[in-house]
């Protein structure tokens, strides 16, 4: 059992849930009825799962009808990427090439992976600069090279470990000139940075419940309704045809309320995090001072509650742990193969070593995060990094 109290820094994992997502689901949890059916319960249940994509819509410029409820970001992505690319190429079987970076999250990059090894899928992962940021001109060229044969483009609106936040609209804009459809991974974007369906040009956009304050289990693929998808689930029918099951009521009645607290208040909290932010890197950089920040410089380019260490000389989960001993939680970008830590496939992009990518932790803040949070890491950092250094010795 902890003595110290939990200081809780890996929000972009995910976030408490808010008090009116709370509110939203438990009021929900014992109605009776299937919103697909015809009788009143499943009336009362449809209005609730309509009035929630209102909500929705209402809070990311979206129209209603645009909205597909899924059980999370990876679903949604999975769909997007799966339906857009099987449409695409059952109508012109030329559309084989996929466009995304080599910074997407692994809900995009593993199921480019399967349409490559299994579909047919060209996949091509566009380069990105030392921040994590991709260059316009840089899709241009990948498109100019054979437009023709494009099926469909897919980028991150920001990144989940770096924090980079990437040009959506402006490459959004290059694809519409050769009619490619392009979607956005916004799971980490929405509620932190303005996120405008509508005004950015994309065609899909994907979102998470856990991220924005909602409930796990639960997400969405917003969906032009030009924009043909192939369904990966089949059964009744439901979510335009594209996305059957049951749905989740109290979950989706959860999500709509996160969505629409998010983006309400993400002006203000992104002043707020932001704040927190800067007092974390220096105190961070006082303790550490070799430790270096990675991804886009704090600005417009990068997520407001996330800062990105790299700590020469330290293991990334040897810290994490050290510092979990001392109630700080917080994340490594690494994942783990046969129990054997591999760098962060962002880092090395990024063009970071191996090793130096190995070294890294991510600290996000959120709605719960406190001065107090913020100052905890900065004590007990510097004591941390020697223990794990030395351990290396």
């Amino acid at each position: 059992m902890r003595n110290t109290p939990t200081v809780y820094l890996d929000h972009a994992a995910s976030t408490p849930m808010c008090d009116a997502a709370i509110a939203a689901m438990t009021e929900h949890l014992r109605d009776v009825g299937n919103a697909s059916s015809l009788h009143a319960s499943g009336r009362r249940r449809r209005r609730v799962v309509e009035e929630s994509r209102e909500r929705i819509a209402g809070s990311l410029g979206c129209r209603p009808s645009e909205i597909v409820f899924t059980s999370g970001g990876t679903e949604a992505d999975n769909l997007a990427l799966k339906g857009l690319f099987w449409s695409r190429r059952d109508a012109d079987p030329a559309r084989t090439r996929v466009l995304s970076t080599a910074i997407e999250h692994h809900a995009v990059l593993d199921p480019l992976e399967w349409l490559a090894e299994h579909e047919g899928a060209a996949v091509e992962l566009l380069d990105v600069d030392g921040a994590g940021r991709l260059d316009p001109e840089r899709v241009r060229a990948a498109i100019e090279a054979d437009p023709g044969a494009v099926g469909l483009i897919s980028l991150m609106w920001a990144n989940n470990e770096v924090g980079t936040v990437q040009p959506v609209a402006e490459v959004a804009a290059l694809a519409a000139a050769h009619g490619i459809p392009v979607h956005a991974d916004a799971v980490q974007a929405v509620g932190a940075v303005p996120v405008d369906f509508a005004a950015s040009g994309l065609d899909a956009l994907s979102l998470s419940g856990h991220k924005v304050g909602g409930p796990q289990g639960v997400g969405a693929l917003v969906a032009r309704r030009e924009a043909a998808l192939t369904p990966l689930l089949h059964g009744g029918g439901q979510e335009r045809g594209v996305r059957s099951g049951t749905v989740d009521v109290a979950a989706v009645a959860g999500l709509a309320a996160a969505v629409e607290i998010a983006v309400k208040q993400q002006a203000d909290h992104a002043v707020r995090v932001a704040a927190l932010r800067e007092r974390l890197v220096e105190g961070v950089l006082r303790a550490v001072p070799d430790a270096v920040l990675n991804g886009a410089a704090p600005g417009e380019d990068r997520l407001p509650g996330n800062a990105h260490f790299s700590f020469p000389g330290c293991e990334g989960d040897s810290l994490l742990m050290l510092l979990d001993a001392r109630g700080i939680e917080c994340s490594t970008g690494s994942a783990c193969s046969a129990g054997v830590p591999q760098p962060s496939h962002v880092l090395l992009a990024l063009g970071h070593s191996p090793e130096m990518a190995r070294s890294s932790l991510r600290f996000s803040l959120g709605w719960t995060s406190t001065e107090a949070d913020v100052d905890a890491v900065a004590d007990a950092l510097g004591a941390c990094v020697e223990r794990a250094r030395a351990a290396r010795l």
